[in-house]
């Protein structure tokens, strides 16, 4: 029963993905990635580590400018290097120190249980980078005025708050370390607007940063009690420091 309930989900979540991935493709959907491959480069060049994994759109790489060599997309969707639903990755537990979710979590049906499958995979201290579209936004209201098509991307994903989503990785034990908001300008679908309108981005990120149409944040994953081992060269310096001799002034008074 679980399994057919897993591939129901499944289907319906490659099928979504699909759709934004040609979405990209146009005016507005290239406005939108633009701005967010431009926040998961600035998020991932200084995470190091191991292995980094992409999970979803297999066709853009968001983790191009990581250093971490061994990294792989993975993904249902064709191109990716391994099929599998994020909802159960094929990866050891605590093997992963960089993973990448790109819309993930809004287009798939279970998103909480996908940020649960995410923590079981990092490593402690191991970067999660997210992005999302904004709740609190120009885009969030075009999703809810009442006679618009809501039956094509992005607007038939479930955009989830950043507060919300902060909520949910505390309980998980995460802690977020980075993030921003941006894409001000409203959903237009034709090029020559969103030129027109590219100004509201400077004026945006200045006067109302909370309200840009996508966020993207970075969190790392902590494991309380655990104790970060020192390494030996750096405890050997510290201990001979503590025992180096101190020179001592003595009056020229007392001396004589």
């Amino acid at each position: 029963m679980r399994q057919s309930f897993l591939q129901n989900g499944a289907q319906k979540y490659n099928g979504e993905r699909s759709s934004l991935s040609g979405w990209f493709g146009t005016p507005q959907g290239a406005y939108v990635l633009g701005w967010e491959l431009a926040q998961f480069d600035s998020a991932v060049d200084d995470v190091f580590g191991f292995r980094a994994v992409q999970v979803g759109l297999p066709e853009v790489d968001f983790l191009r400018q990581n250093r971490i060599q061994f990294r792989f997309s993975l993904a249902l969707e064709p191109g990716a290097a391994v099929a599998a639903d994020p909802l159960q990755l094929p990866v050891e537990s605590q093997s992963i120190d960089l993973l990448a979710l790109p819309h993930v979590l809004e287009f798939h049906p279970h998103p909480h249980e996908v940020l649960r499958e995410a923590e079981r995979v990092l490593r402690p201290e191991g970067q999660v980078v997210i992005s999302g579209f904004n709740t609190a936004s120009l885009w969030r209201a075009r999703q809810l005025v009442p006679f618009m098509d809501k039956s094509a991307c992005p607007w038939d994903a479930r955009f989830i708050g950043l507060l919300r989503l902060r909520d949910w990785l505390r309980v998980l034990g995460f802690e977020l370390n980075g993030g921003k908001f941006g894409v001000y300008a409203p959903p237009f679908q034709q090029q020559a607007w969103l030129d027109r309108f590219a100004f509201m981005d400077k004026a945006g990120a200045r006067w109302w940063p909370l309200l840009g149409g996508l966020y993207v944040v970075r969190a790392v994953k902590r494991v309380h009690g655990m104790r970060l081992i020192t390494p030996a060269w750096r405890m050997e310096r510290a201990r001979r420091r503590a025992l180096a001799p101190v020179a001592h002034r003595t009056h020229k008074n007392h001396e004589r």
